[in-house]
C-alpha cells in the first residue's frame, strides 16, 4: 500500500513538472491557457449562433409572405358570415288600409305630431297594407316603427298620446340597447365590459357603415381576431375584445370633433379598458402609434371585414352624411330645437323654441338657413327649409 502511495506521489511531481515545462514552451500560465480557450469556444459558438439566425432570418423574409397570405385565407375561410346591408327605409304592415286615414288624421295633424316627435318621414301612400318609414338614422326609424305598432294597436291615436307613446317607446329603445350590448358580449365570451362600453356596442346595432351593420361588423371583426391571434400564439381573449371595440367610437352621444378612431380610444380609456385593447382601437386607422402585436391583427381584420363582396356600400354612407350634416347646420342656430332631414335630403324641418324666437327671427333663420345650405353644400336639386315655431299653454285641473 506504501509503495502504490508512493509511486502516485512520484506521477504527479512528474505531471507538474511537465505542465511547468509546457507553460515555460507556451509562455501562458494554466489559468491563462483554460482562459483563453474559453474565449475561442465562445467566438466559435459566436459565430455560429450569428449564422443560423441570419439564415433563420433569410428563411422568415423569403416565406413570411406566404405565411401570412395563409393565415389571412384560412381566417377568412373559417369566418363567412352573412352581410347584413343597411336600408334607408321602414315598412310598417297594416291589415287594412283604414287604418291610413286614423294614422292621418284630421286635417293631418296626427302624422305631422308624429313626424316631429320623431324625426322619421312617414309615408301614406297607394302601397296596399304598408306605412312607409323614411329617415337614415336607423334609432329614429326604430323608434317610429314600435310607437307606430302600439298606437295602432291601442286604436287611440291623437298629438298628446302620440308624444307619449314616442316617448315610452324611446326608454324601451334605451333599455333594449343595453341588452343587445349584454348578450353581444356574452355571444362573445366577453367578460368584465364597462356599462356604458356595453351600451355602446348595443348602440351599434342600429348604427351602419359604408351601409354595412355596424354590429354585425364587429361581432365578425371579433371573430376573426381571435382566430388570427390563435394562428400567431397571442392572447386570444383580448384579441377579440379589441376586435368588437374597435368602433365605438362611431356611435357617440353627441357628435364628437375627433376621428372615430382616437374617439373610441379615449372612451375605452375612460372606462379602463387594457392599454393594448386602447391602443388597438386608437391605432386602426393608423391615427396614433401601433404598440402592441394586436393592434395590426384589428386593422387586417377590420379591413377584411369589410372588403368582403357586397359588404359596404360608399354611395349610401355619403348620403348619410350629407343629410347629418344638413340637421348639424340647422341645430347650431340658437333657439333650435330639433332638426329633421326628410324627403331624401330634399326637406329641412326646423323645430324652435318659441319663447326664444319671435315669428320675425323665425322669418329670417328659415332665410339664412337656407343661404348658408346654398354656399357650403353640395347636393342635387333643391332643398326645401320648414321653420316650425309653436306656442303651447298647459295647465292643470286639479
Amino acid at each position: 500500500m506504501q509503495a502504490v502511495d508512493a509511486r502516485k506521489q512520484e506521477l504527479d511531481k512528474n505531471i507538474e513538472k511537465q505542465l511547468t515545462a509546457l507553460e515555460k514552451i507556451a509562455g501562458l500560465t494554466k489559468d491563462e491557457a483554460k482562459q483563453q480557450m474559453m474565449e475561442t469556444v465562445k467566438a466559435e459558438a459566436r459565430t455560429m449562433a450569428h449564422a443560423y439566425v441570419k439564415e433563420v432570418s433569410d428563411e422568415a423574409k423569403l416565406t413570411a409572405n406566404k405565411e401570412a397570405k395563409r393565415i389571412v385565407i384560412q381566417t377568412i375561410q373559417r369566418v363567412a358570415t352573412e352581410q347584413a346591408i343597411e336600408n334607408s327605409v321602414t315598412v310598417f304592415h297594416i291589415e287594412s288600409d283604414e287604418v291610413k286615414g286614423r294614422v292621418i288624421g284630421r286635417e293631418g295633424r296626427n302624422i305631422r305630431a308624429l313626424e316631429a316627435a320623431t324625426g322619421i318621414e312617414i309615408i301614406v301612400d297607394d302601397t296596399p297594407e304598408a306605412i312607409i318609414l323614411s329617415g337614415f338614422d336607423p334609432i329614429r326609424r326604430e323608434t317610429a316603427r314600435l310607437a307606430l305598432h302600439q298606437l295602432v294597436s291601442d286604436g287611440r291615436i291623437h298629438p298628446a298620446r302620440i308624444e307619449e307613446v314616442v316617448n315610452k317607446v324611446k326608454r324601451q329603445l334605451e333599455e333594449e340597447i343595453i341588452e343587445t350590448g349584454k348578450r353581444t358580449a356574452i355571444d362573445l365570451g366577453i367578460h368584465g365590459l364597462a356599462p356604458e362600453l356595453i351600451r355602446y356596442v348595443g348602440r351599434m346595432k342600429y348604427r351602419s357603415s359604408y351601409g354595412q351593420n355596424l354590429l354585425q361588423h364587429s361581432r365578425e371583426v371579433a371573430n376573426l381576431c381571435a382566430i388570427m391571434a390563435a394562428e400567431l400564439g397571442l392572447n386570444v381573449k383580448l384579441a377579440k375584445r379589441a376586435g368588437l371595440l374597435h368602433d365605438i367610437g362611431k356611435v357617440p352621444d353627441e357628435e364628437p370633433e375627433l376621428p372615430h378612431a382616437i374617439y373610441g380610444m379615449k372612451l375605452a380609456e375612460k372606462c379602463k379598458e387594457n392599454p393594448e385593447v386602447c391602443n388597438a382601437i386608437g391605432a386602426h386607422h393608423d391615427e396614433v402609434e401601433m404598440t402592441s402585436m394586436i393592434s395590426p391583427i384589428i386593422q387586417v381584420c377590420d379591413a377584411i371585414s369589410g372588403a368582403r363582396p357586397g359588404a359596404r356600400r360608399e354611395v349610401v354612407e355619403q348620403y348619410m352624411k350629407r343629410l347629418k350634416d344638413l340637421e348639424n347646420m340647422a341645430l347650431s342656430y340658437q333657439g333650435v330645437e330639433k332638426s329633421y332631414a326628410i324627403q331624401a335630403g330634399r326637406e329641412l324641418r326646423v323645430i324652435v323654441q318659441s319663447e326664444k324666437l319671435s315669428d320675425q327671427q323665425t322669418e329670417q333663420l328659415s332665410a339664412d338657413l337656407a343661404q348658408k345650405i346654398q354656399t357650403e353644400m353640395t347636393y342635387p336639386g333643391q332643398v326645401k327649409i320648414t321653420v316650425i315655431r309653436e306656442t303651447r299653454s298647459v295647465n292643470y285641473a286639479k
